[in-house]
């Protein structure tokens, strides 16, 4: 159960006053513990897909493939900043997926010094397996939904996490096209 102290101050219409309305507690209390929930199925299953791609990419892999993906080849320093981590902790994560031929890292070619990171083709081919099995599992998880309901969940969802990295002072994941 969340204390006075783990509750952001309300902000809407009936002001600035600490914590949440008595009606909005059940539903905070509701919430929390669902997204406890999901964070808890997501690591067990880390959200791999299914078959035989299933676990077969962690979450950091996964992210730093699809940032690639969706933005081109940048710097350590700018994927860095993208996903809200440090440069030290993006060559950590990358280092394995240089060895294992998914990334390219090649010379600026302005400044020799620097590093610039690129998705390659067998990157971008076994990214896409991921998404595949993943698209697939989230099928099978929404299989008895509307169209609008996932889209309203999906909007929901980037809303929630948008609003998180707000808080924590993070930027913001892009979405997958």
């Amino acid at each position: 159960m969340p204390t006075h102290s783990d509750m952001t101050t309300a902000t809407t219409a009936r002001g600035t006053t600490p914590g949440p309305a008595p009606e909005e507690t059940g539903v905070l209390d509701s919430l929390q513990h669902q997204v406890a929930v999901f964070a808890r199925r997501a690591e067990q299953t880390r959200l791999g897909g299914v078959g035989q791609a299933r676990n077969s990419m962690d979450r950091a892999a996964y992210l730093l493939l699809n940032r690639l993906d969706q933005e081109g080849e940048m710097g350590v320093k700018k994927l860095a900043l993208s996903m809200g981590i440090d440069s030290s902790t993006v060559t950590r994560q990358v280092a394995p997926l240089v060895d294992t031929g998914m990334v390219k890292r090649t010379s600026h070619p302005e400044d020799g010094r620097a590093v610039v990171l690129q998705l390659s083709p067998r990157g971008k081919a076994r990214l896409e397996e991921v998404r595949s099995s993943r698209r697939e599992l989230m099928a099978i998880a929404t299989e008895d939904w509307t169209a609008d309901e996932r889209d309203q969940f999906c909007t929901l969802l980037t809303r929630f996490n948008a609003a998180l990295s707000v808080i924590h002072g993070a930027p913001q994941l892009a979405t997958p096209s």
